[in-house]
């Protein structure tokens, strides 16, 4: 018996980490085909900014919507239509020769991916035994650098001799298969017992999720969200970018981001393998430490070794952190409203996506140094820090309710 809950635990892991994996690629090859558009459609820094913000719009809107379906309809139908969204927005943004018509279909994908995220690692949370739990959303996480490996490989090798179009069509097709996959796939035990009782409107949630008893968890989760998301889709989605800024070309920018990227799965497992040892809040507040300290030196830095020795630390912690935070937000809230707790958590957050890209596209076109960009990022990684130490609780091993 055991062994056939730990087969399905794995089957679970495989199917909704391969998910994760399409949804990394898509927003991995976004940032080279944000350097990649402008040079073929002359975009301003502004336009470029753009591009990487109305994917978080569309995020936003995704995380908030299906959050609260998931919370209606079921984890797994909310898990299917939200990769349909992005395969099928992906798959058409290729054929685009025009930027308003690109951004419409990146909204799109952007949504699918939004609610996606959030909704995969509920259901994986209330699936998976209180003792692996932890672990096992972090290894979910993890399936996100080898979406960004997978994405950084095309980029490389596609884009420059192939053009950005083969590349994004690369990565709308295979999602098609994991649809397949999950059509199959059973609900969490814990939605199905729910199911049979009588449940609260949308609008009750949502006003649960911010009643006395989870005031404190959310006003954390919102805003270590926020910052993380802010930082996360201002510094990587221009990665490539800054590295073309910092003088290099454009396909030597791609080989050293691709280096970078390798950094991210050692830190996705070290913290995986730390978050059942020391706790969600011990790893995310060391993790977010490590990501403040790491985007410092890479705005600072002067020569490519401490620039790649930086950007390489940067992607240790930043996506360590975001596994433990993927695995700490919905463990804050009973199921009746865990979708939407994390849901409202995520669409929040994604407010930050928005405006990180636009700032930096702003400051760049006003000629501020890199150094004061990514101190910007620096300090708000330490303001999450600070939500965390200050109002987050340790739920280690914890039933949830």
């Amino acid at each position: 018996m055991k062994q056939n809950h730990l087969v399905s635990e794995r089957k679970l892991l495989g199917i909704a980490g391969l998910g994760w994996l399409f949804d990394a690629m898509d927003v991995g090859i976004l940032s080279f085909i944000i350097t990649a558009l402008h040079v073929e459609w002359n975009l301003t820094s502004q336009q470029m900014g753009w591009i990487g913000s109305v994917n978080s719009i569309g995020m936003a809107v995704g995380a908030l919507l299906f959050g609260l379906l998931a919370d209606r309809v079921g984890r797994k139908y909310v898990f299917i239509i939200t990769l349909l969204f992005f395969s099928v927005g992906s798959g058409l943004s290729a054929l685009t020769s025009s930027l308003t018509v690109f951004l419409i279909f990146r909204f799109f994908v952007g949504m699918g991916l939004g609610g996606e995220l959030p909704v995969a690692s509920t259901l994986v949370s209330e699936t998976v035994e209180p003792e692996r739990r932890g672990r096992v959303v972090v290894l979910l996480e993890s399936f996100w650098a080898f979406g960004w490996l997978v994405a950084a490989l095309i980029s490389y090798f596609i884009i420059p001799t192939y053009g950005w179009q083969i590349a994004l069509l690369i990565t709308a097709l295979p999602a098609f298969y994991a649809l397949y996959l999950r059509i199959a796939l059973p609900d969490s035990p814990k939605y199905e017992e729910m199911a049979k009782q009588t449940r609260p409107s949308m609008l009750e949630n949502m006003k649960s999720v911010w009643s006395k008893a989870y005031t404190r968890p959310t006003t954390m989760l919102w805003i270590v969200w926020f910052c993380v998301v802010f930082s996360y889709y201002g510094m990587f989605l221009w990665l490539p970018q800054v590295m073309v800024m910092k003088g290099f070309s454009m396909i030597k920018s791609f080989e050293y981001v691709l280096i970078m990227t390798l950094a991210q799965l050692p830190g996705y497992f070290s913290a995986a393998w730390l978050i059942e040892k020391a706790g969600r809040k011990m790893v995310l507040t060391l993790y977010l430490l490590g990501t403040a300290i790491s985007a410092y030196f890479f705005g600072t830095a002067e020569s490519l070794t401490l620039l790649l020795t930086a950007g390489m630390f940067l992607s240790f912690f930043n996506l360590g952190a975001w596994g433990a935070l993927y695995a700490y937000t919905p463990e804050q809230y009973p199921t009746t409203i865990r979708g939407t707790g994390a849901g409202m958590a995520a669409a929040f957050g994604r407010i930050g996506g928005i405006l990180g890209p636009l700032l930096v596209g702003y400051l760049v076109s006003q000629k501020v140094t890199l150094s004061i960009i990514f101190l910007i990022f620096c300090l708000a990684i330490l303001v999450a820090v600070a939500a965390v130490f200050f109002l987050g609780t340790e739920t280690k091993q914890k039933e949830l309710a």
